[in-house]
């Protein structure tokens, strides 16, 4: 337990996968005038240094944000992703990778809100330091604050934290399900919190992040998810590799979206083949998408 950092992990080809698709998501939430209610149950630090220890240890960002970096054609929705990325790099050295909450902050507007909850004692103090830091940094510019009414954060269990949450008062929210699995109870937590969230906001959009491994609970969790849910959905991941016959090592992931906004499939489309392309290790690369909508209940 709390044993997972994400630090370790920032800028991964999983935060590209999940981060492309987040902010395709925000965007178009933030095209109706209606407040949008961000949560995020699963925050992290926030934001995370590139070049610091834990993210320097595997370098896994080296072969995920890393590889995206310096190319100069890509698709829109690649070029949007990266944008919010270089707002925190203007040298041009990639050293500094944003987390969802600082995605989701640059894009939602002075309308929207935003709640961010972590329960690791050390992510928590940390992500608690880069929004008051960004609030800082907010003030100087002139721009809207982003502590207080708009952001709050929060030491609670996400899975919890969102049942107050909704329905929203705006009757619009984004949410983002991202436990790190270590704990195998994770998967079943996840549908537990999905459906309940569900049963209380039946139209928010949720998205629900998985990490795809041998091991039996992430092989059946797709399944799992479809047969959860009695809205419209979509399903979507990205591999850079083919899986390590010992069933050991991390080479794709999914994200699963319910109530998915408008195009967001025909985006995705546009993305993916490229993201495989730059991303692949070996001919084991690659995606798959589909979409579908749950036959109601009898």
């Amino acid at each position: 337990m709390f044993s997972y950092r994400h630090a370790f992990h920032a800028g991964n080809h999983a935060d590209v996968l999940k981060h492309v698709v987040l902010v395709q998501t925000l965007v178009r939430a933030c095209q109706k005038e209606t407040p949008v209610f961000y949560i995020d149950t699963h925050a992290g630090a926030g934001v995370y240094a590139l070049d610091g220890k834990a993210a320097m240890k595997n370098a896994e960002f080296a072969s995920g944000i890393g590889k995206l970096w310096h190319e100069a054609h890509l698709p829109e929705p690649l070029v949007q992703y990266l944008s919010y990325v270089r707002a925190l790099n203007t040298d041009g050295k990639l050293a500094i990778y944003p987390g969802s909450p600082f995605i989701a902050d640059a894009i939602l507007r002075s309308q929207d809100r935003l709640r961010l909850f972590e329960l690791h004692p050390t992510e928590i103090g940390m992500l608690d330091r880069n929004m008051t830091e960004l609030a800082r940094d907010r003030r100087e510019r002139g721009l809207p604050p982003v502590r207080g009414k708009r952001t709050i954060v929060e030491k609670k269990d996400g899975f919890a934290a969102l049942k107050a949450q909704l329905p929203p008062p705006s009757r619009r929210a984004v949410v983002l399900i991202d436990p790190p699995y270590e704990d195998k109870a994770d998967y079943r937590k996840v549908i537990e919190a999905l459906q309940d969230a569900i049963r209380r906001f039946p139209t928010g959009t949720y998205l629900v992040w998985y990490p795809v491994l041998q091991r039996p609970e992430s092989r059946r969790f797709a399944s799992q998810l479809k047969q959860a849910v009695s809205r419209e959905w979509l399903h979507v991941t990205l591999r850079v590799a083919s899986p390590v016959p010992d069933g050991t090592g991390f080479v794709a992931s999914g994200l699963f979206i319910v109530n998915p906004p408008w195009k967001l499939a025909e985006s995705l489309k546009e993305a993916l083949p490229l993201l495989v392309r730059l991303l692949q290790k070996d001919a084991g690369a690659g995606f798959t998408l589909e979409a579908g909508v749950a036959a109601p209940s009898r």
